[in-house]
């Protein structure tokens, strides 16, 4: 049963458009819009993408007026960037990087 809880939880990884959203929300968190203009992807890919995210709880919104933020959540999915930040820095050797 892990395996499965597994997959669900690291195919929401798996998409190059994903992993650059969560790298971006890593400082702050931003607007769909900010998203859209930082990453240069069109905001409906965006959004599709930031859905999926929710999905997990890897993501979180907060509604400021019109504007919807989204953040990563700072209880599980922070620590486990750092985590995995420290395993790369000691554990991967990627040349050029």
């Amino acid at each position: 049963m892990k395996f499965k809880t597994y997959n669900i939880f690291f195919s929401k990884f798996a998409n190059p458009l994903r992993i650059k959203i969560i790298s971006s929300l890593d400082k702050k968190p931003k607007s769909v819009t900010q998203l859209s203009d930082k990453l240069k992807v069109e905001q409906s890919r965006i959004s599709h993408a930031l859905r999926e995210l929710r999905k997990c709880s890897i993501v979180q919104v907060e509604q400021k007026g019109k504007k919807r933020i989204y953040n990563l959540n700072k209880e599980t999915i922070l620590p486990i960037l750092r985590i995995i930040d420290k395993h790369r820095n000691k554990y991967c050797k990627i040349k050029g990087k």
